[in-house]
């Protein structure tokens, strides 16, 4: 039902019900706001959207407030200005004076809002928060000194991500936002998701850097330094940098990667494969001899360390692959090391991912080979764009170059895996591929592809039925936990920590708007489908590589298997 209300002298149309900011902003009228966040119930905790309503003593929260009939509002009166500017002021009393080194830097909410209402000079005084930075994570940093109590980290963390990591402590002055007994990071639950770097306005929470270590590898002298990309990276980076993306820029960035100094170029699409082709012979053979047991697939690294903290029961479940960053470290220093290492005593691998977890991963202690990491550094797709820029290179210049041999072509099915439910296809894809069951019909996966939230699928393929299940977001495991409950089995079951999966990873670049995710997911799905090779199993370098190789099927298949265990945490 809609009703009429009054904004700024001018009538509108209204829904009831809604709140007074919606209906704002649907008919084109925009306030700030600092602590709202969108599909979020709203709280109106910071204050910045008030406005004037008549008849009302005080200043409402537009946020929160429902319309009502013949409202008459002000948003922009002298009144409301000036509280805004105000409350502005007050973040600023105590806030550090480091925009110019900041993480977040002509990208912050706060700076911007500071600009917008033309606060020029600093009025109001405050004692500075008493510094405190914490890099015991291997894939956030915590500055408090820059943290406004928006709350936006503590309730992506509780209510999508479901970690529970983050709190309100204390009261007053001394109120801030910290883990379980206010202990670092390293003894929380943190899954290293980055999901809470993603909604911080002011950068109190970023990524932890790793670009140092790479760049000092880069100048040494007798190091080959490898790097290989995950399928995404491309793609992203050409949205970091403002171009638009076509299949020919994956080339490109191999051209640009070989100009910073790197000696061989990998596309991690390659090892993705190979981690499709496996669990799908695995599944394939393990139902012929009547085995049914339940696989959670251990692609997503926040997935596994949330497992291995509240879900000890099901460790034994999780499928012993090691992610594909970690098999294409293995198989660099462990399988083409002489082929590559042109005489060098050390290689030095880095792995450019969209995921903040995968820093995590790297460091397991199941991912070494003789005490030394198969993957040395993990960087992310913003870390990758100001290393860029960082060298100079002109990106638009670079003629189209391929990667380095045997980890140089992917099929479009690693192209799939970096959106939720991707996976899941493309093992279908893998095994109606080894039961001769020919090319799947499109319309079977427009299922898996509606992003957001649980999904299952139940297919025959060949002469044997598979089930599948997509758990979008872990508050998604309740769904799951329901159906199985229900009787319900599956045979495969893909858990993606970040909503609509790696499209919305921590590493990525920072957005305002969920149609930036559909983008993403759009481009991947429009690039998949005009690709040559769309089945892992199928794959010409994965076919190459397994016949000059093996498929480690053999004792060797220790290489690309690791194993899971309870891991404690305080709370």
């Amino acid at each position: 039902m809609q009703i009429t209300i009054e904004v700024n002298n001018r009538k509108i149309k209204a829904e009831k019900g809604e709140t007074i900011l919606s209906a704002l902003n649907r008919n084109g009228i925009l306030i700030p706001t600092l602590c709202r966040m969108r599909d979020f119930t709203p709280t109106g905790a910071c204050r910045m959207c008030v406005v004037e309503v008549e008849g009302r003593d005080r200043l409402v929260t537009a946020c929160s407030q429902p319309v009502e009939e013949w409202m008459r509002i002000m948003t922009h009166s002298q009144r409301v200005i000036r509280s805004r500017k105000t409350i502005v002021e007050l973040l600023l009393s105590n806030h550090p004076d480091d925009c110019l080194y900041c993480n977040r830097n002509l990208n912050c909410e706060l700076q911007r809002l500071a600009e917008e209402l033309n606060i020029n000079e600093r009025r109001i005084r405050g004692k500075k928060i008493q510094m405190r930075l914490d890099q015991s994570s291997h894939s956030v940093v915590r500055e408090l000194s820059k943290c406004i109590l928006c709350g936006r980290c503590i309730r992506v963390c509780d209510e999508i991500v479901t970690a529970t990591t983050l709190g309100f402590l204390n009261r007053g002055k001394t109120a801030h936002v910290g883990t379980a007994m206010d202990r670092d990071f390293n003894f929380s639950s943190c899954l290293n998701c980055g999901q809470c770097i993603l909604v911080c306005p002011t950068g109190a929470l970023h990524e932890k850097h790793n670009t140092t270590e790479v760049m000092e590898s880069l100048n040494r002298d007798n190091v080959t330094n490898v790097i290989c990309y995950s399928p995404a990276v491309p793609c992203a980076v050409a949205e970091i940098m403002g171009l638009k993306y076509s299949k020919e820029f994956d080339l490109v960035l191999n051209a640009v990667l070989r100009q910073i100094g790197f000696d061989k170029v990998y596309n991690c699409g390659f090892a993705t494969d190979l981690y499709i082709d496996k669990a799908a012979r695995s599944l394939y053979s393990s139902v012929k001899e009547g085995r049914r047991e339940t696989t959670y697939l251990s692609a997503c690294p926040a997935w596994l360390k949330y497992a291995e903290q509240k879900l000890p029961g099901e460790i034994g479940s999780l499928s012993t692959l090691k992610i594909p960053q970690q098999i294409a470290g293995a198989i660099v220093k462990g399988v083409v090391a002489e082929d590559i290492s042109g005489g060098n005593s050390e290689i030095f691998t880095v792995s450019v991912t969209p995921c903040t977890g995968m820093k995590f991963e790297s460091r397991r202690d199941g991912m070494t080979r003789k005490g030394v990491s198969d993957i040395d550094a993990v960087i992310t797709v913003t870390e990758l764009s100001r290393l860029i820029r960082l060298f100079g290179v002109d990106i638009t210049s670079p003629s189209g170059e391929p990667a380095d041999a045997p980890m140089n072509i992917r099929s479009s099915s690693a192209l799939l895996t970096e959106v939720s439910g991707g996976y899941t296809e493309a093992i279908v894809r893998s095994l109606m591929h080894l039961s001769g069951s020919g090319e799947p019909e499109k319309k079977i996966f427009r299922k898996l592809r509606n992003n957001h939230g649980f999904r299952d699928l139940s297919l025959a393929i060949g002469d044997e039925q598979y089930s599948f299940a997509i758990v979008d977001g872990l508050h998604s495991l309740e769904r799951l936990n329901a159906e199985i409950s229900g009787g319900k089995s599956y045979d495969i079951v893909e858990v993606m920590v970040c909503p609509s999966g790696c499209v919305h990873g921590g590493g990525l670049a920072f957005f305002s708007s969920k149609e930036v995710l559909r983008t993403r997911a759009r481009q991947i799905y429009a690039t998949e489908e005009s690709e040559a090779v769309n089945t892992a199993s199928r794959s010409p370098a994965l076919l190459s590589f397994y016949e000059e190789y093996g498929d480690f099927s053999d004792e060797r298949g220790e290489i690309l298997h690791t194993k899971y265990n309870a891991r404690d945490v305080l709370l």
